[in-house]
């Protein structure tokens, strides 16, 4: 009972801006959609640009090409030149970032509102005019090679997941890492990555998303004077290969020098349009969020069989994987591990879960969301998220209810509907001299 009182006391103390009403959307003549939410608490400014482009997009010869396009948006177009993005944003008081995943590319800018002429005006420069200079693109490509190199070599997990996936994966383009094979990062042409910046980043491929201390005349009069110069691009093609059913379980073993073993457990669930969504994920923050969780109490807590254990279940274009991480103790086999899991899982699946224990996560839940709304830059991500991801930003300010609505039996239909043997791909990754 405690935790649905919390819930609506959290549910009432969301802002009062934070309601889809104060959400205003328009199009431009070139096919650019902006999205403003007017927040006028502080004097600063989000700028949000989503390109519907991620790996997903790309093909066997050119993976990780989206990924380029992340790092070379900064190095230079017709009127501010290398690495001028940067120098000129800062200058101004602001600063950026950018994100790219298996779906999307995505640019932030946060600034004070001084100078959201001159992000606008930053903004417009490359997307119209980027250069693509043969040095600078030489000079990217073997920062990213080293990028994979090291991040391979530094993180056991990246390597382990990269190798499921590829395994998990016949048909779809989920099935190679976003930042691609390395023999494709090193013969992308500057004919190839001319031909896929005219497709994707043009300006009907994108959603801008602008919170903060603006007006919606005014981001009116700058997308008008900036944006809607750009010329339209061609519609993009859109992927339409969908990943056959799996028939039975995949293994694989590989080989790294780990102090212990890791084991990864992903089964094949639905993107995150689906009405399954919510249910599957309360369903990861039951096995794993906190010391209290499913999985954490079994396997480090209680029987100290692990050191880490995590899952992960996330928002994507099309069906992607549900998973379950482990690395284990010492002298704990990797069979001790997927056992444990197995048996969690199949309990959920069969007992259900308690209803404090449903309404604790959903609680959660509604924290990460209250907390993700109370920031201009929070907002800005979480509305083109759901925009692009949902099909609708308004779906955002529903998110709340929906967790509230899953039920116990909704919890447990997931856990039997997706957790199939037959349904899932395991990794194990030991040193060498371990495999047998």
């Amino acid at each position: 009972m405690k935790y649905l009182l919390t819930f609506f006391l959290l549910l009432a103390s969301l802002p009062a801006q934070n309601k889809t009403e104060n959400v205003k959307t328009f199009s431009l003549k070139n096919g650019m959609q902006i999205i403003v939410l007017e927040d006028h608490s502080i004097p600063n400014v989000a700028m949000y640009l989503f390109y519907k482009v991620g790996s997903r997009n790309e093909y066997p010869g050119i993976t990780g090409i989206s990924h380029f396009f992340e790092h070379m948006m900064f190095n230079g177009a017709k009127k501010y030149g290398p690495k001028q993005f940067d120098v000129t944003m800062e200058a101004n008081g602001g600063a950026n970032n950018a994100y790219t995943s298996n779906d999307v590319t995505v640019y932030s800018n946060w600034f004070p509102r001084s100078a959201l002429e001159l992000i606008f005006d930053l903004e417009a420069d490359r997307i119209a005019h980027l250069n693509f200079d043969d040095k600078m693109i030489e000079s990217e490509r073997g920062v990213i090679l080293s990028e994979r190199s090291t991040s391979l070599e530094n993180s056991n997990e990246a390597f382990l997941i990269q190798e499921v996936l590829a395994a998990a994966f016949n048909a779809h383009p989920y099935n190679w890492p976003v930042i691609g094979w390395e023999s494709d990062i090193k013969n992308w042409t500057k004919q190839d990555l001319q031909n896929y910046f005219k497709t994707y980043y043009a300006p009907n491929n994108c959603v801008v998303v602008i919170t903060g201390d603006v007006s919606l005349d005014e981001v009116k009069k700058l997308s008008k004077k900036y944006f809607e110069p750009i010329p339209k691009g061609n519609t993009p093609r859109k992927v339409h290969t969908v990943e056959p059913e799996q028939l039975g379980e995949k293994r694989l073993l590989v080989k790294k020098e780990v102090s212990t073993p890791h084991v990864i457990a992903v089964y094949h669930t639905p993107e995150a349009s689906s009405p399954d969504y919510y249910a599957l994920s309360l369903l990861s923050s039951i096995l794993s969020s906190g010391n209290t969780s499913r999985l954490y109490s079994r396997l480090v807590d209680e029987n100290q069989l692990a050191t880490e254990v995590w899952t992960d279940y996330g928002q994507y274009f099309d069906p992607f994987v549900f998973m379950i991480y482990s690395i284990c103790n010492e002298n704990v086999t990797t069979e001790q591990i997927e056992e444990a899991i197995y048996d969690e899982i199949n309990k959920i699946a069969t007992e259900g879960i308690s209803e404090n224990e449903l309404q604790k996560v959903k609680n959660q839940k509604l924290m990460e969301f209250y907390h993700t709304m109370e920031t201009i830059n929070g907002k800005a991500n979480q509305i083109g998220t759901y925009q692009l991801f949902f099909g609708d930003y308004k779906k955002l300010y529903d998110a709340p209810a929906d967790y509230q609505r899953v039920t116990i039996d909704d919890i447990k239909n997931v856990a039997k509907k997706y957790f199939q043997k037959s349904n899932r791909t395991v990794g194990i990754l030991k040193a060498e001299g371990e495999v047998k």
